[in-house]
């Protein structure tokens, strides 16, 4: 299979790409990568190529009308001006939320667009934007096989008995379950662990995806036991602007007694919480971590370390004991602080870190005589998602 594969990541005001080169075997070699931002605003376009070097930047006075069409329009144009003889073979797509149907990537027609439009309430922070760079690039290029890949799917082969909530078994058939998510950054961290570590891949492993958006999933053998989020990306850990795991009672709590409806609610719980919730500051970990000496910042800090130690006991205790940590994400692969206060407080587990490896961001930062292993591991989704679309088209 020769050619090139196109990765699209549609977000609220941007569009990300990357694009593989299809080598034989199986290979597969970053050539560009980039995005439009501003999308609504004052878009701008920026690329790099593999080895990160600028490639192009341009910018649009501000554009109302620039939407994700005229976004992935700018991209295709400028791939095939660059790439004319680079034969684009497919595009595949990053979608949030595939429901309790998708438990493994799709060729995107019409039906299976209807399908996924269906559960945009269930993302509506990411999905709605996904399915709109698909719609886009139908337009563009109708021809082009697209391929769906789910955040979802890896979890889909974990217990059964991990999806359920202790709710009436005819609102399970509707599709109210657990899920998980950042199931594409999990696939891509044991893919890396198994190239670094084949044993530790196949132990029992806790990956923590600690970032805007932050989880942890348990893994033994290779498959996957159990996550942090659930229905929908709110569950689990303290996030940006997201709580995380939250008392049911509250949410009737505010509709009764503060007068909130659904819109309001998901205003909260999406925009209003998390770090900056709590802190009143910003809900950019970097930005709390300069103002330790005020108060609400270090809370929002703290809250942040002790609800992932916490929720690491819940996972251990699943997986019967604990091999490896890997950390990754934008707070997990570059935050040692955060990475320092979250291994101290698990040395129960055996945990021991090397402080100077993790100041410097070594790869391996647990120390010598360390029971656990603790990794940092860049994850890479993208290629994850151009995998599965090669792997795909290949039937």
């Amino acid at each position: 299979m020769h050619g090139t594969i196109l990765v699209l990541n549609a977000g609220s005001s941007s569009v990300k790409f990357s694009l593989f080169e299809a080598r034989e075997p199986d290979g597969l070699e970053l050539r560009a990568r980039g995005q439009v931002e501003g999308i609504g605003t004052a878009p701008r376009f920026l690329a790099r190529d593999g080895a990160g070097a600028p490639l192009v930047e341009r910018r649009w006075p501000a554009d109302a009308s620039f939407d994700h069409e005229r976004a992935i329009d700018t991209v295709l144009r400028w791939l095939e001006e660059r790439r004319a003889d680079a034969r684009l073979l497919a595009a595949g797509h990053r979608v949030v939320h595939g429901g309790p149907d998708f438990a493994a990537p799709v060729r995107i027609d019409r039906e299976v667009l209807s399908r996924l439009e269906a559960l945009c309430p269930l993302a509506p922070l990411h999905q709605p934007h996904n399915l709109a760079g698909i719609r886009a690039l139908l337009r563009l290029r109708p021809a082009l096989p697209q391929v769906a890949c789910f955040d979802t799917a890896f979890h889909r082969a974990r217990p059964p008995v991990a999806d359920r909530f202790a709710l009436p078994g005819e609102l399970f058939a509707a599709g109210v379950r657990r899920y998980g998510f950042h199931g594409l950054s999990y696939e891509s961290i044991l893919t890396t662990l198994a190239e670094r570590d084949p044993a530790l891949a196949g132990g029992r492993l806790l990956v923590a995806h600690l970032g805007n958006g932050a989880s942890l999933c348990a893994i033994r053998d290779g498959r996957p036991l159990d996550t942090t989020m659930g229905f929908t990306p709110l569950d689990g850990l303290v996030m940006g602007t997201r709580p995380g795991s939250l008392d049911p009672g509250v949410l009737l709590h505010l509709l009764t007694a503060h007068g909130m409806d659904a819109a309001a609610l998901e205003d909260l719980l999406y925009h209003r919480s998390g770090l900056l919730g709590v802190s009143g500051i910003s809900s950019d970990m970097r930005d709390l971590l300069a103002r330790p000496d005020e108060p609400a910042a270090a809370l929002a800090v703290e809250l942040f370390v002790y609800r992932a130690v916490r929720e690491t006991g819940g996972l251990v205790a699943v997986t019967g004991g604990l091999d490896g940590l890997v950390f990754t994400g934008g707070i997990g692969e570059h935050a040692p602080e955060i990475r320092a206060r979250i291994c101290r407080r698990l040395g129960w587990l055996g945990l021991a870190l090397d402080e100077a490896a993790n100041a410097r961001g070594d790869p391996l930062i647990s120390a010598p005589d360390s029971r656990v292993a603790v990794h940092v591991i860049a994850t890479d989704e993208e290629r994850m998602i151009a995998r599965h679309t090669r792997a795909l088209l290949a039937g």
